[in-house]
C-alpha cells in the first residue's frame, strides 16, 4: 500500500486502517529503534509507544490532515523523537547489558553465526559512539531503508544536512571498525 492510499485509508476510517499501518512499519520501527538504542527492551517500548502516540494523535486530527501526512516518515519522527528521548535520560542511568539469546537452526554453522554476530555487536557498538544525529540518520537511511527525503522528515533537518550526516557516520564506522580489526 502506498504511503497516499494508507493515509486515504486512515482518514476514511482510522480504526480498520491502523493495523495496516502498524503491519507495514513495525518492523522498520523496531529495528530501526533497536539500533539507535542499542536494547531490545528498549526499542520494543519505543516502537510501541510510537505507535501508541501515533494513533492516539491520528484520532484528534481531521480527515484532511490525515490525507496530508506521509504516514511512514510522520511515525518516525515519533520513533526518533522516543529514541532521543531515550537517549537523553539513559546518559543519566548506569548502563546495562542485555543478555540475548538467539534460537539455533539458521542452517549455518556454529562458526559462521558467531563471526556474524560478532560483526553485528561490533558494528552496534560503533553506532553507540556516533553522535545522535549521525546515528539517527544512518540507521533510518541503511538499517530501515527510507528514502534520503524520508529520513529527513522524519528528522526534521534539511536533506543536505541529513546527507552530510550519513556520510560522515558512514565514513566514522567505517574508520572505526578498520582499526578495530587492524
Amino acid at each position: 500500500m502506498s504511503p497516499d492510499d494508507l493515509a486515504a485509508a486512515l482518514a476514511q476510517d482510522l480504526d480498520t486502517a491502523f493495523p495496516d499501518l502498524v503491519r507495514t512499519l513495525q518492523d522498520g520501527v523496531f529495528s530501526g529503534a533497536l539500533r539507535m538504542v542499542g536494547n531490545r527492551h528498549d526499542a520494543e517500548e519505543i516502537a510501541q509507544e510510537a505507535f501508541l502516540r501515533a494513533y492516539r494523535a491520528l484520532r484528534q486530527y481531521p480527515a484532511t490532515r490525515i490525507r496530508e501526512l506521509n504516514p511512514g516518515a510522520w511515525v518516525w519522527t515519533i520513533a526518533v523523537n522516543l529514541c532521543r528521548n531515550h537517549h537523553r535520560t539513559r546518559s543519566r542511568r548506569p548502563v546495562t547489558t542485555e543478555l540475548s539469546v538467539d534460537p539455533a537452526g539458521t542452517g549455518r554453522g556454529p562458526e559462521t553465526v558467531a563471526l556474524d554476530h560478532e560483526l553485528g555487536d561490533r558494528l552496534a557498538a560503533e553506532l553507540r559512539h556516533l553522535s545522535f544525529p549521525m546515528r539517527s540518520a544512518v540507521v533510518l537511511r541503511h538499517v530501515v531503508g527510507l528514502p534520503i527525503d524520508e529520513v529527513a522528515a522524519a528528522l526534521d533537518r534539511p536533506i543536505g544536512t541529513v546527507k552530510a550526516d550519513v556520510h560522515r557516520g558512514l565514513a566514522r564506522l567505517r574508520t572505526r571498525l578498520q582499526e578495530v580489526s587492524l
